[in-house]
């Protein structure tokens, strides 16, 4: 257990239940964090509890009042694992109260009140992007399926339900577009997504060493990948290099940002100069919580 872990242990206050790993937390929702559209590998129980996939482990949680509980991971596995995947170490109550500068957003931070943004594996955050693009929810999460269970690995099962890993970059590039087409149903996208394995698979991006690069080199880099653009790079950008400042720009958050402040339509560059003036190094947070406020509630449609 690496020392930052260490250090923000005891704030945490962790117990295992017979079985259970449970915690108490005021800014921590699985339904706000998995249905906020930030991610697409996981499934929704019938009782409530989300069951997701990350670095070849199968979480599950569910929340009960203020009460989280965990199942199917040990106390080292989440703290070495899902501690980070899920932002722990960020006070997001300090979050919500700098970024309510009015009321529509503090309307947006209460209503997505358990959202966390995911530090997310780079390589699945940047092909699920390009399957997002003019896609819809459903349909990204089946392909994202699809992909894992015929291209990675088998981890195991968990309440009936087989579940695999998502397919590293090596085991992608060998995949044939026309698979990917009709099993995955990627439509246009699945030359790309291929082309894109191979190149990361080459070596084109180090995780390690790009995640210091200024944001704007960045997002440049990452547009000269087959099938990213803008929206996916900054999607990218957020929620798998931690660039917190960056603030996406889809069809939904052009209609509520219209809507709720701009009061015009207006090109997306403008939304996102407005978004950088006003939200600045917090930008990706209003996103987030601007996004699911704005879609649940069909603002602007």
């Amino acid at each position: 257990m690496n020392r930052y872990i260490e250090e923000n242990k005891n704030k945490l206050n962790l117990k295992n239940e017979k079985g259970q790993l449970i915690f108490y937390h005021e800014s921590f929702d699985p339904k706000d964090i998995f249905t906020c559209g930030q991610c697409f590998n996981f499934f929704e129980e019938e009782d409530g509890s989300f069951t997701a996939v990350f670095l070849g482990k199968i979480i599950n949680l569910k929340k009960e009042g203020d009460k989280i509980i965990i199942e199917n991971v040990s106390e080292e596995e989440f703290y070495d694992i899902f501690y980070d995947y899920f932002d722990l170490g960020v006070n997001y109550e300090d979050i919500k109260e700098k970024i309510s500068l009015d009321k529509t957003l503090k309307e947006a931070t209460e209503y997505g009140s358990g959202i966390r943004i995911l530090n997310q594996e780079f390589f699945e955050t940047l092909i699920s992007f390009i399957i997002s693009a003019n896609n819809q929810i459903p349909r990204i999460k089946k392909a994202v399926r699809i992909i894992s269970e015929m291209y990675g690995d088998y981890i195991g099962e968990y309440r009936g339900r087989k579940y695999y890993s998502f397919p590293n970059p090596e085991q992608l590039s060998k995949a044939r577009p026309e698979d990917l087409r009709e099993k995955a149903r990627v439509g246009f996208r699945d030359k790309r997504i291929v082309q894109t394995a191979k190149i990361i698979n080459d070596g084109f991006f180090d995780f390690e060493k790009d995640i210091k690069m200024p944001t704007e080199d960045l997002r440049k880099k990452l547009q000269e990948l087959p099938g990213v653009g803008p929206k996916v790079a900054d999607c990218i950008l957020l929620f798998a290099f931690h660039k917190r400042e960056t603030f996406p720009v889809d069809v939904w958050i052009k209609r509520v940002m219209e809507f709720l402040f701009i009061k015009e339509e207006v090109p997306k560059k403008q939304i996102s100069a407005y978004a950088d003036k006003y939200f600045g190094e917090n930008a990706g947070y209003v996103q987030q919580y601007l996004f699911y406020y704005g879609r649940e509630n069909a603002i602007g449609k």
